[in-house]
Formats: C-alpha cells, structure tokens, sequence
C-alpha cells in the first residue's frame, strides 16, 4: 500500500439491508402463490430451495428410496411417521424433531433443517395449542424479526399493538420518535383540558402572577399607548411630558431612553399609535394636535382655527382645547379629534395638518352647539361615535355625509356630566360608555334606543378615565377613582353579559385612570394618580414585552475619557517644539502623578496646639476668620435709616473735623452756606397778574 494512500471504510445501513430483504421475501411470497395457482393438482414445482415432491391424485406419497434407508438407518423416523425429503440431519436436531413427526402424520418437511428460533417455537407447539407469539407471527411476511427489536417491542409496547392485535404488522417496528408523539399527544388532551377550564372562567385569563412599576413622574399619568406589535410603550402625563419606552432594548432598571413636551405646557390627554405602528397621535390641553414618529420627532402638527368665526365649518381647524383623538382603524392616513368649539374634525395625514378633511357638527335637542368629549371608531371603521356634554351619545355614517346622524341616544348618560371614554367589543356589535355620572353601561349597535345592561357607583374622577373589553370579549375592565387618603385605586374586572364584578386587582393608593390590555402581548398596563405605570404580566400566559427586559442586568455606566486640556497641533513644528497627541488621559493622569506639586496631598486638620505655623485654635484660616468675624458682628440698628446712620457722626466731625474742614482751614476760615429763603418774600416779588384776587 503506497504512502499516502488510505481505504476507506465501508458502512453498511442495516436498517436498509434488512428492509429490502424483507421486501425481496414478499415478492417470492406472491410469485410462488401465483405460480401453485396456474399449476395443475397433480404435480407442483417448489423453488430451488426445497427438494421436489410428486404427490399422487389418491393422495399416496412417493418418496426417495435412499432418502429413507438413511432416515430407518438413524432411527429416529418411524414408518408410520411422514416422509421426509431432505439431506440428513445431525444426531442433535434428529432427537428433537423425532417427536415433532410422530405428532404431525399429515405434514412433510422439505428443505434443509430449521434454525434453533423455529425449533423451539415448533416444540412449544407440540405441548399444545398454539402459542400468542406464533399466533401473531402468522401475518408477518418476510424473514423473522431479529431479537433486539423483539425485546423492544416487549418493553414499549405501542398503543397500535395494544388495540389492534389482530390485524398484522408489515415491516419494523415503530421508532422511538413515534413513541414520543403517542406521549406528546396525551400532553396535549391535558392542555385542552386546561384551555376548556379556563374558558369556563375566564378569570384564569387574567396576566396578574408578575407585576413591574415604570416611572413616569410625579403627577397623573392621563395618557397610555402600546404599538400593535407591542414592542413600545408611551406614557404621557399632567407634568406635560411623553415617555418612551422599549421593551427590546431596556434593562432591568425599567428607564425610558427618551422624554419629550411635544405641546409646551399643556397636559397630555391622547396618545395613541396607528394601525401600522409608525407614527403616533398626540393629543393635549391645546387647540393643535400633533402626529410624532416612533422616536419622538415632530411629523406634523393640525392648524389652529379662528376663534372669531362663528360657524366652525369655515375655519380650517379647531378653535378651542382639545379632548380626544383616535386613528381610523381601517385608512391608516385618517385620523379624528373632538374639541370644546363644538366639532370632531377627520384629517388626513398627507395634507400635513394643513386642512381638516370633514367637520361633524353635533347638535343638542335644540339645535344649539354642543361639546364632544369623546370619540372613537367601531372596529370596522363603518360608525363614528362621539359622545357629549349633554349626555347624549350620537353615531354617524362613515360612508355618507355627516349631516344627519344615523343613531342617537339623547338620554345615554346625566346632562351636564362628561362621558370619559367609549369603546367598541371586537365582535363590533357592544358600545361601551363610561360616564362622568359614575355609571357603564353596555349598547348593542343593532338595537341603539336603551342599554343592554348598566353598573353604577362606580367613582369617576377624571376626564379621560379608560375603560375597554378583554381579549376575549367576556369581560369589561375599568379603573376607579379615589380620593387622597380615602382608599386604594382599584382595576375591576366586570363578566360582559351582566357587569358584576368578577375580581378586582389593587394598584395603588391613587386613582385608576389609564388601563390597556394588549391582545398579542396578553399583558395589562395601568396608568395611576401618582404618577406612576405599572405592567402585570404572566411568564406562562404572556409573550415578550416586560419579560424581555426584566432578564436583562443592569448595565454600568462606563465614565467618558474626556482630555481636559486644549492642545495645539503643530505638524511642521521642529521636533524640539513638537508635542505629542493624547489619544486617552491615561498617559496624561500617569504624568500628573509624577508632579509633585499637583499630587500633593491636602493638610490635615491641626490637633493640639499646633504645628507648622499653623495654629490649631478656631479660624485657623482666613475663611474661617471672616466668617466668625461676621458672625461675631452685632445687627446695626440704622441699616433702615441711612440718614440717621450719616447723622450720628455729626457731633464728633464738628469737634474733630478730620477730612473735609482741614483742607479749607487757610483758605476759607469762615465757611459761608447758603441761608434759607423766605417763602413770603417770594410771593410779594411775584407780579401783580400771578398774585390771586381775593
């Protein structure tokens, strides 16, 4: 074998090898049967394999002569016993099958001898009856199944073997693989049977084992939006900022990674991201909404109309603040507010909040200007839903002119209070209204004139308090509002056919305002009085979100290597003159701390009587000495009156002059100063025009 040169091992699949053997042994099977068919009754040719046999039409059987002589010579055969037609067997297999042929006088053996398996199969046989392992190796086909896969199947039995014993196997037993899907199935029936009890009480549903607190500030968190894939969360509050969040890229210490004031000084009363997740609807206190990307820069911002003009159908925007918004759920261009001037305005994205597209006017009972304070869109954006001051709940056709509505309910809720939000089920057949009047009542679209079920006392403090459906719509979830230090904000969880109270979550010591239940997430975020976000979550139940960052460490802040001082660059200098550049203020410290002067360590504090000239009395030092000397200073009585304060050095300047007489005392001995006028000298030396007539 040259060097360098190497064979390389054969491999062998046995698993095929025994499967085409298997598959080669069924065809002779069938082509044999076919061939004994076409063959007439009198005489039959067997394979190669086998010896010859010729058996007579009476049914008397004709056998080699020699063949017998051996067999007498042996024996171990009978004459009465069957004729045998086979070379001969050794002493061992002749004893044992001796007493197989003297029991079977009706059948003949023809071939070489049987293998030791078949041997003790046959002599099983012979005690009697017929055993189970013969009974089913009767429908096998092919070669006998090798011990190891026997022993397999005796230790696993299959469910397939068990229910169906009868019909025959073909062909190796089942894979392991297999025996894993049969136990994963029973898994699963037992997670159906979990999903049929939770549906049975859907408060199982409820994401509530794990819970995480986002800072937003210190005041009233009025405004929530998650985007549709659930990867950003936005907080918007009365401190006039909006925080965003990003689930993906957060840490465990839960910070934004951005705090913007889109609307300068106004609260926060609307946020909300559009259908596709890009942008985001601003709405707050003012007259201007605004439309901000996913990071917080300005996209547009709505034109604000003329407040001098009467009909607000003429003007291009609102005149008034504003006190909702919502986007289309359908055309991801359109979007909707509703203000104090009367009108929910629809906009259209492309005109870059130049001009509004439509106006919808609502009117009161008689006909007068009324103030929307909510709005929405049903799901399939057909209805447009506004509700009013006056209590009244009115929907218009999104498809026809916005003239006359299409439903109306005038008595909806109390006159006069504010209905904070309206919400559509996912079916789209379910208004929810949450009223200022304490009170949630249930509309079914189909039939608008009375609610299908209503709940009250239910305390609603604020403006903009949520309420919405769970993801399975069997459920309606609201806050409640509290006094300070009269109870604790509570989350109520209410059954969707009748409003009782199924189970309520504590939040916080403040009241509920904001809530949201993402259905990709199956996560709930509730906005509270004190500022603060918190997210319920459950590891089992929930996807992604807050379990992203909650398994990420917080990370450390690296500090900056900043070069302190300026250098000039000088690439022409001689080098004696060149200096070289600082790429890092390691090299830098490492020659500070070679100076002795600027590595000199501060004085210690003076024990004692002192040391070093310096003593260790009290004011030490010149800071110290000026500040006792202030401290010793008593209050001057004349820092209120600055002319006493100048008079009072009179007296001793008269007796003692020091400054101002010496310098005149040869020149002007005898100061003279101007003497006092009479003011009657000056009235008689007036004219006689100017003098008054008495």
């Amino acid at each position: 074998m040259a060097a360098g040169s190497s064979k390389k091992a054969r491999q062998f699949d046995f698993m095929a090898m025994f499967e085409e053997a298997r598959q080669t042994a069924f065809e002779r099977f069938q082509g044999n049967l076919v061939k004994h068919e076409n063959e007439g009754p009198s005489e039959r040719t067997y394979p190669e394999s086998h010896s010859k046999v010729c058996i007579s039409e009476s049914g008397s059987k004709k056998t080699d002569e020699k063949t017998l002589n051996k067999s007498d010579q042996s024996g171990n055969i009978n004459e009465s016993s069957d004729d045998l037609i086979s070379p001969p067997l050794p002493q061992t297999q002749n004893s044992s099958q001796g007493s197989k042929l003297d029991d079977e006088d009706n059948e003949d053996l023809i071939g070489p001898s049987l293998p030791p398996s078949l041997t003790k199969t046959e002599s099983s046989i012979s005690d009697g009856g017929k055993p189970e392992e013969a009974e089913e190796d009767d429908d096998l086909i092919g070669p006998p199944i090798p011990p190891r896969f026997k022993q397999t199947q005796s230790s696993k039995p299959s469910r397939m073997e068990s229910e169906e014993d009868s019909d025959g196997m073909i062909g190796p037993p089942l894979p392991p693989s297999m025996m894993k899907e049969e136990d994963s199935d029973e898994n699963e029936d037992d997670d159906n049977e979990e999903e049929e009890a939770e549906d049975q009480n859907p408060v199982m549903k409820i994401p509530s084992s794990h819970e995480i607190t986002l800072e937003h500030g210190f005041k009233t968190v009025s405004a929530l939006a998650l985007d549709p894939s659930g990867a950003r969360l936005v907080t918007g509050g009365y401190d006039f900022d909006v925080r965003l969040f990003d689930f993906a890229g957060m840490d465990s210490s839960l910070k934004s990674f951005r705090s913007i004031r889109p609307c300068e000084c106004h609260q926060i009363k609307q946020l909300q991201y559009s259908t596709t997740g890009d942008v985001i609807l601003v709405v707050a206190g003012n007259s201007q909404a605004k439309v901000i990307d996913r990071d917080g820069f300005e996209v547009l911002e709505c034109v604000k109309g003329d407040q001098y003009i009467t009909d607000m159908a003429k003007t291009k925007g609102h005149a008034a603040m504003l006190n909702c918004g919502c986007w289309h759920p359908k055309i991801r261009e359109e979007f909707m507010t509703c203000s104090n001037d009367g009108t929910l305005r629809l906009w259209d994205i492309n005109q870059e909040g130049k001009k509004h597209k439509d106006v919808i006017k609502p009117r009161s009972m008689q006909g007068r200007r009324i103030v929307p304070t909510a709005c929405t869109y049903s799901p399939d954006g057909r209805w447009v839903v506004g509700a009013c001051q006056d209590g009244s709940i009115q929907i218009w056709d999104h498809s026809k002119a916005f003239v006359n509505v299409a439903m109306m309910n005038r008595a909806a809720h109390m006159s006069g209070s504010d209905t904070s939000c309206l919400c559509f089920s996912y079916d789209g057949r379910t208004l929810a209204s949450r009223g200022g009047d304490d009170t949630v009542k249930l509309w079914d679209i189909r039939n608008f004139k009375s609610p299908v079920v209503s709940r009250g006392e239910l305390t609603n403090f604020f403006p903009m308090t949520d309420l919405l459906f769970s993801p399975d719509d069997k459920m309606v979830v609201t806050g409640l509002s509290v006094k300070k230090s009269e109870g604790q904000g509570k989350l109520l969880f209410m059954d969707r056919q009748n409003l009782s109270v199924l189970t309520e979550m504590v939040v916080s010591d403040t009241s509920v305002v904001r809530c949201l239940w993402h259905p990709r997430l199956n996560q709930i975020v509730v906005g509270s009085g004190d500022g603060k976000a918190k997210l319920f979550y459950d590891p089992k139940k929930s996807h992604r979100g807050a379990m992203l960052c909650m398994v990420k460490k917080v990370s450390k802040d690296r500090p900056m290597e900043i070069v302190a001082d300026k250098q000039i660059i000088t690439p022409y200098a001689l080098p004696m003159f060149r200096q070289a550049r600082q790429t890092s203020t390691k090299k830098f410290e490492e020659k500070l701390r070679r100076d002795p002067v600027k590595t000199k360590r501060p004085d210690l504090p003076v024990y004692g009587p002192g040391s070093g000239g310096r003593l260790a009395s009290k004011g030490g030092t010149l800071s110290q000495y000026v500040v006792q000397q202030l401290v010793a200073q008593k209050p001057d009585p004349m820092d209120n009156d600055p002319r006493g304060a100048i008079l009072r050095h009179a007296k001793e300047a008269e007796e003692n002059p020091y400054w101002v007489a010496p310098a005149y005392k040869k020149t002007q001995p005898n100061p003279i100063f101007q003497m006092e006028e009479d003011p009657k000298e000056e009235k008689e030396l007036e004219p006689a025009w100017k003098k008054r007539k008495i």
